[in-house]
């Protein structure tokens, strides 16, 4: 088993993900735990993670996470995408010793505050998933469901990050099926919340947005036994497996969320 040592005034927590979406569960880490010292590590070059057959995403994602750990300190590690936690989490946990928290979509809190109905708005692989028929089976009997799966709202949350608006024309009629049907939407990927404000507005100002992001950063809290702590000013590390696109304004943005430039992770060397 892979173990790294902790350092308990600043321990580090490893945000992994196939894109930037990751990003949104790190802001809640950050604002729960601001003393962690956070590393973000993004696999933009198999993604999206949607359209890699199960046994190519467990070896990669396997693969990724174990080379860090072994090669950096790390006392937990979170699994930001809602496909790869579904599929690499007892891998994962089979094979390392520190805490390695997932994502599902939040079908059980969304359920309890509906009246009229949930939509689940998702990646095509999240909402066809058998996982995420089972969440709504075992949490939502008495609350219809409204699945909608799209690639673009991803697309749009990339473009946000790097200061591209988002076309609030286009996001209107993606949505459009769930627009006067829902009155709960769950945001199932960490890519949505980026765009929390337009999918609201699109929505409209009765429908309320539930995501994970705040659930896992609890769970980080718990696992590690954290208190609130003063800010880490230290470095944080953003890793990519290939070079990012628009990376300039990628850095920029980083840059404002507390991060140091992109680096490559060449894993694939070793």
């Amino acid at each position: 088993m892979i173990n790294s040592v902790s350092n308990q005034s600043n321990p580090s927590v490893l945000i992994f993900d196939s894109g930037v979406g990751g990003l949104s569960v790190y802001q809640e880490i950050k604002a729960l735990l601001p003393q962690v010292k956070c590393t973000y590590l993004f696999d933009n070059e198999a993604y999206p993670y949607g359209e890699l057959s199960q046994e190519v995403l467990i070896d990669r994602v396997d693969s990724i996470i174990s080379f860090y750990i072994a090669n950096y300190s790390i006392d937990a590690v979170v699994i930001a995408c809602n496909t790869a936690s579904t599929i690499v989490l007892p891998t994962l946990r089979e094979k390392l010793t520190i805490p390695v928290v997932g994502v599902v979509p939040a079908i059980k809190p969304a359920s309890v505050l509906a009246n009229k109905a949930v939509g689940l708005i998702a990646t095509p692989a999240t909402v066809t998933r058998e996982y995420t028929k089972d969440l709504v089976r075992d949490f939502s009997n008495d609350t219809h469901v409204e699945m909608l799966g799209s690639t673009k709202l991803v697309e749009m949350a990339e473009a946000k990050l790097r200061g591209e608006e988002v076309d609030l024309v286009l996001l209107t009629r993606i949505l459009k099926p769930l627009i006067d049907n829902i009155d709960v939407a769950v945001l199932g990927c960490t890519h949505f919340p980026l765009i929390k404000e337009e999918i609201a507005q699109a929505l409209g100002k009765n429908v309320i947005l539930v995501d994970s992001g705040e659930a896992i950063a609890r769970r980080v809290q718990s696992l590690l036994q954290l208190e609130s702590g003063s800010l880490y000013e230290g470095e944080q590390p953003v890793w990519s497996s290939a070079l990012p696109s628009d990376e300039s304004a990628l850095n920029k943005a980083l840059k404002e969320l507390g991060f140091s430039s992109v680096q490559i992770l060449r894993f694939q060397d070793v």
